[in-house]
C-alpha cells in the first residue's frame, strides 16, 4: 500500500455548502446569513459574550469570594493495576511512568492509587501513595520509597532540574 492509495472512510467527507447559488439551491438569497445587519456582512464576527453594546452577563455578575484554582496542585494519578506492564523487579519512577505512557507531562507530583490488583514485585519511587496501594505493593513483595515534594516560596511545588 502506498500513500496515494489511501482514501478517507466513507462518510468522512461532505460536499461543501454552495452559497449564493439561487433560491432552489437551499442556500439562496441571503446565503444562510439571515436578514440584514452586522452578521450579514462579510468579515463580520462578534466576539464571545458580546451583547450588542449592552453590559454583558459576565460583567453584570458580582465577583466575590475565594477561588482555589490558582493554588490547585496538578497530580498525575496511576492505578496499581497499570503497573503490571513493568517486568518483575523493575524500578518504577516518574521517568519510567512517562516512558511507558501511563502519565503525561504538566504535573507537580505522581500518586499511585489502589485500583486493581498488582501481581509483580516492583520498586516504586513516587511522590504520593494511597494506603491501599501501599498494602498491595508490600503484599506483592515490592518496596516503596517516597520522593520528597519540593515546595517553592510561592507555595507551589518546584520542578526538579536535572
Amino acid at each position: 500500500m502506498r500513500l496515494h492509495h489511501l482514501n478517507p472512510v466513507f462518510g468522512a467527507k461532505h460536499r461543501s455548502k454552495r452559497l449564493g447559488c439561487g433560491e432552489s439551491s437551499g442556500h439562496g438569497k441571503t446565503s444562510c446569513r439571515g436578514g440584514k445587519g452586522q452578521t450579514a456582512r462579510s468579515g463580520s464576527s462578534i466576539r464571545l459574550g458580546f451583547e450588542g453594546g449592552q453590559t454583558p452577563l459576565y460583567r453584570r455578575m458580582p465577583k466575590r469570594g475565594f477561588n482555589n484554582k490558582r493554588f490547585k496542585r496538578k497530580v498525575a494519578v496511576v492505578n496499581v493495576a497499570e503497573l503490571n506492564e513493568f517486568p518483575d523487579g523493575a524500578v518504577v519512577d516518574v521517568k519510567a511512568l512517562l516512558d511507558a505512557g501511563l502519565i503525561r507531562g504538566g504535573f507537580e507530583a505522581v500518586k499511585i492509587l489502589g485500583g486493581g490488583e498488582l501481581k509483580k514485585k516492583l520498586t516504586v519511587q513516587v511522590h504520593l501513595l494511597s494506603e491501599s496501594a501501599r498494602k498491595q505493593i508490600e503484599a506483592a513483595g515490592g518496596t516503596i520509597s517516597l520522593i520528597p515534594e519540593k515546595v517553592s516560596e510561592k507555595g507551589k511545588l518546584a520542578e526538579k532540574k536535572a
